[in-house]
């Protein structure tokens, strides 16, 4: 398939995160020419591009803006979120660091679209490059009348704060987000009231994604139409299906010969990404599973490879859905059981414990875990991890956010789709045990010194 690049184009050229390379390709001219329009024109045009959020909800952008409540008095809030701590996903910290202006100018338009002054970029700890080159880009737009008061000489005035978070899992939900920017622990809010009426300072607040903000340039740069041509259209059956328009960056990890940050239209499918772009799996080894969104979005097997990546196809697959489309190569060599065990410990340690079902479901599903890979595994565990797997999360209603489903969704997958492969390991590893029904002592915790 033949792509030219878009939120890419520019990340190869000598010096390309500084404003004097990206006024030369034609940067801030979409912004100029989106402040001689209305807000609510800027908002329809969003709309109509049907651009998904691509911090891996997928939620109608345009429709998240409108949500904002009419002739608000103000000040109205956008919150950028650049805490990008889903496993194996790096497609945010390649946009800040070698293109940080693209996102700026993107984040520029949204908040004269939606009438925020101030915009706070919540950005993780771990990134300091990233930091670093986004500081120096904000200060740049000011120097060049971008940001500050009255920006080109037009009655918007906006102003940008870098943020640093402490880098928790958690703080990805975007109230959790709110929660770490206003200085307090970050545990998700109760919805409603959703960010759009209370968000920061209990102010409208909108809270979006460094991809989705760099499509906003393009979107206002070159029209819906443009941006409509890309991807996959709704399904006119289901009523539920917004489509999947537009460019996406796919990370590949992984067992795969060359991975790193590939951008191609919505839609491409598992296995031409990983054949296609990422030259195939490593080794000459056989391809077992990949993950195709981020640890939290579950497993495809290697016959599911066809499975599009867009925001509706890996549900069809069992998976929770696209996420952050950031694909992981697992080739024939990987235990699931080692896969499991890691994907458990991760959420387990990441759960911020404020909803009874996460903070338990997570630390038991470890806890078995590390029994089973420990050697006193008994079958009996499966379905209780199973059990957990369709207990917790938003969808069956238990918790606050969905961190929970993320949890979730790996157990679901790994067991139901390798269960002969669980089945063997505990009764390999626990000849005497494996049947036993009983409960079982947990293992010794080691202290570590």
């Amino acid at each position: 398939m033949t792509f030219e690049p878009v939120l890419l184009a520019n990340i190869d050229k000598h010096d390309s995160h500084t404003l004097r390379v990206y006024e030369a390709g034609g940067g801030y001219s979409a912004l100029k020419k989106m402040l001689t329009q209305s807000p609510g024109d800027v908002i329809e045009l969003v709309k109509s591009s049907n651009l998904r959020g691509r911090g891996g909800a997928g939620f109608p952008c345009g429709l998240k803006w409108s949500f904002l409540p009419k002739d608000h008095p103000g000040p109205i809030y956008m919150c950028i979120n650049a805490d990008e701590s889903e496993p194996a996903t790096f497609n945010n910290r390649i946009l800040m660091e070698q293109d940080p202006h693209q996102l700026l100018e993107g984040s520029i338009i949204a908040c004269y679209a939606t009438g925020a002054s101030t915009a706070y970029l919540y950005i993780r700890y771990e990134y300091p490059r990233a930091t670093k080159r986004l500081q120096a880009a904000i200060d740049e737009c000011y120097e060049r009348g971008y940001l500050g008061k009255n920006i080109k000489g037009s009655d918007f005035s906006l102003d940008i704060y870098l943020h640093r978070g402490a880098a928790a899992y958690i703080c990805g939900e975007e109230t959790g987000l709110i929660e770490s920017l206003e200085g307090k622990r970050a545990w998700p809010r109760i919805k409603p009231p959703f960010p759009a009426v209370e968000g920061v300072f209990r102010k409208p607040t909108v809270v979006n994604n460094i991809e989705t903000l760099c499509c906003i340039t393009h979107i206002a740069d070159r029209g819906a139409e443009w941006f409509k041509s890309m991807g996959v259209p709704a399904d006119p059956d289901n009523p539920r299906d917004a489509g999947s328009y537009g460019p996406k960056l796919y990370c590949l990890s992984g067992h795969v010969n060359r991975p790193g940050c590939y951008e191609m239209p919505l839609g491409i499918t598992c296995g031409e990404l990983i054949e296609e772009y990422g030259g195939g799996v490593w080794k000459n080894h056989k391809l077992k599973a990949a993950v195709p969104g981020g640890i939290s979005m579950g497993l495809l097997t290697a016959d599911e490879m066809d499975c599009p990546l867009d925001f509706s196809g890996p549900g069809r697959y069992g998976c929770l859905g696209l996420g952050t489309a950031a694909v992981t190569v697992m080739d024939e060599t990987v235990s699931m059981v080692d896969f499991l065990h890691n994907t458990s410990r991760f959420f387990a340690h990441e759960s911020c414990g404020q909803c009874t079902p996460c903070r338990e479901g997570t630390q038991w599903a470890y806890s078995m875990l590390k029994r089973i890979k420990a050697g006193k595994g008994r079958l009996k565990d499966l379905d209780l991890l199973l059990e957990i797997g369709d207990t917790i999360g938003i969808m069956p209603g238990t918790t606050i956010c969905g961190l929970a489903d993320g949890a979730a969704w790996p157990l679901k997958n790994a067991i139901r789709k390798f269960r002969d492969e669980f089945e063997e390991y505990i009764r390999r590893t626990n000849p005497d045990g494996y049947d036993v029904t009983e409960p079982v002592a947990a293992l010794p915790v080691v202290e570590l010194h």
